[in-house]
């Protein structure tokens, strides 16, 4: 059985289910009260959220239109230390810790350092003319002072967890996480911090949702969490985060990542948190792997549409799949995108990249094609400079890659997935063909096309940059 069928075995009250979501994104509008049913022995305590006499919980509705930021992220604030290494630090766990400490006996250069986690998606954003907030922990020393100097110079905000009783606490449990990025001579990458190491989150003095936090969620339009969460925080510290975002009609993404798989065989609190963020998330960001690892399905059309079938809320899935580009699958409707054809140098950071152009394209109702391709230009941007932070996709890159066009086509590939999908529903290919058309039973959409509409949204923001700096 899959694991979505195992997790996700009660049904959900469809607030609107004659509704449909076509090819256009649309701007969250103001929500009408959403009804859905509360997970087995969970709590719900998010703002606004009561019990109605059906025994649904009632969301307050609050416009979306009227918030201040349009991302804010859900910890997974973390400094990354970028360093060659001859070998990958071995797999055995006990090995790997002692690796981990011989690197940490001696602080590296700041030369080496460099802002990660969350703060990849955030700069990416900020550089797409999102504004955006960190929500997440940060220490009082040199790591900290780093990251929020970074997070300040590309124009982002952070919101502290810390609140009145911890400010006079000072152990290690307080202190900024660091990641070590291990790159060895073949561009293998290995990663290890002390989350990796503890039983508990690593941020776990943090017991509830500070009110400041709340405060944030509610004025900002997207909340973004990821499976890193879980690695810091305590479940219900992240299950009350997605109730008040959804109380208060802020829209929620969630990316499960790698840590999707090992969270169904965690705590009974950690699979129902999982449980929650696949139900109602507005959209779900996966890698085909990690959609087939969730569904138990490998075609990753199906994948998706499983996702579909099994949430309460969920408008689009959105299935990353490297070279050979991306999905945005809808119940309406499936959108495929290819890749850009680039120099590869790093892939860290890529897929974060990526996600902040799917955020803009939400926010800025464009339409499903034309959201794909700017995000397949975003993460390729990213991939031709070496590591992330500072170094995700610049927008001048961006746009020259959307003015080149030069996309990874494989026809033959995506006409075969999408013939096995037997999707029943519109299927769109974003293509080089010169004109629209159609052909094995999909619609083709001349990326020509979608270039020409992308263009203007970012060639005067970026002249306007050019003129300040």
């Amino acid at each position: 059985m899959s694991l979505v069928k195992t997790l996700i075995n009660l049904p959900f009250t469809n607030p609107n289910p004659s509704s449909s979501h076509g090819a256009t994104l649309q701007l969250p509008p103001p929500r009408r009260a959403a009804l859905y049913r509360p997970i087995a022995g969970l709590r719900l305590s998010g703002v606004g959220a009561s019990l109605n006499g059906n025994g649904n919980y009632e969301v307050s509705k609050k416009s979306a239109f009227h918030k201040g930021a349009d991302l804010a992220t859900l910890g997974n604030l973390c400094v990354d230390i970028v360093l060659n290494v001859p070998c990958l630090p071995p797999a055995n766990k006990d090995e790997r810790k002692e690796y981990m400490e011989n690197l940490a006996s001696s602080p590296p250069d700041k030369k080496f350092w460099e802002a990660g986690g969350n703060c990849n998606l955030l700069i990416a954003a900020s550089r797409l003319g999102l504004k955006c907030v960190a929500l997440g922990h940060v220490g009082h020393e040199i790591y900290g002072n780093f990251l929020l100097e970074v997070l300040h110079e590309e124009h982002i905000d952070t919101v502290g967890m810390m609140d009145g009783n911890d400010l006079a606490a000072c152990s290690d449990a307080y202190e900024t996480l660091l990641c070590w990025v291990l790159v060895d001579p073949f561009q293998r990458h290995g990663f290890c911090s002390r989350a990796d190491f503890i039983e508990e989150p690593a941020f776990n003095w943090i017991k509830k949702l500070p009110e400041k936090i709340r405060n944030s969620i509610q004025e900002s339009k997207i909340l973004f969490c990821n499976g890193y969460a879980f690695d810091e925080l305590h479940p219900h510290v992240i299950i009350s985060s997605i109730e008040c975002a959804i109380s208060c009609g802020t829209a929620v993404f969630f990316d499960p990542g790698p840590r999707g798989k090992t969270l169904f065989h965690g705590t009974p609190e950690e699979r129902r948190a999982l449980d929650l963020s696949l139900r109602i998330s507005d959209v779900l960001l996966l890698t085909s792997d990690e959609a087939e690892s969730l569904t138990g399905i490998q075609n990753p059309i199906k994948a998706g549409q499983e996702l579909l079938k099994n949430s309460s809320r969920t408008k689009w899935v959105v299935i990353k799949m490297g070279s050979k580009g991306s999905l945005l699958i809808t119940k309406s409707m499936v959108t495929s995108a290819p890749a850009f054809k680039v120099e590869l140098v790093d892939t860290v950071g890529c897929g974060d990249s990526f996600t902040a152009a799917i955020a803009f394209g939400f926010l800025h109702n464009l339409p499903a094609a034309q959201t794909l391709m700017l995000a397949n230009a975003v993460g390729a941007a990213t991939a031709t400079g070496c590591g992330a932070g500072r170094n995700v996709a610049r927008l001048e890159v961006v746009l020259d890659l959307l003015k080149q066009s030069k996309i990874n086509e494989d026809y033959a590939y995506w006409a075969e997935l999408l013939e096995e999908s037997e999707a029943p529903c519109m299927i769109s290919l974003v293509s080089g063909l010169g004109v629209n058309g159609c052909a094995d039973g999909f619609s083709c959409i001349p990326v020509r096309n979608v270039v020409e509409e992308l263009l203007p949204m970012f060639e005067a923001a970026y002249e306007k940059t050019t003129i300040k700096s």
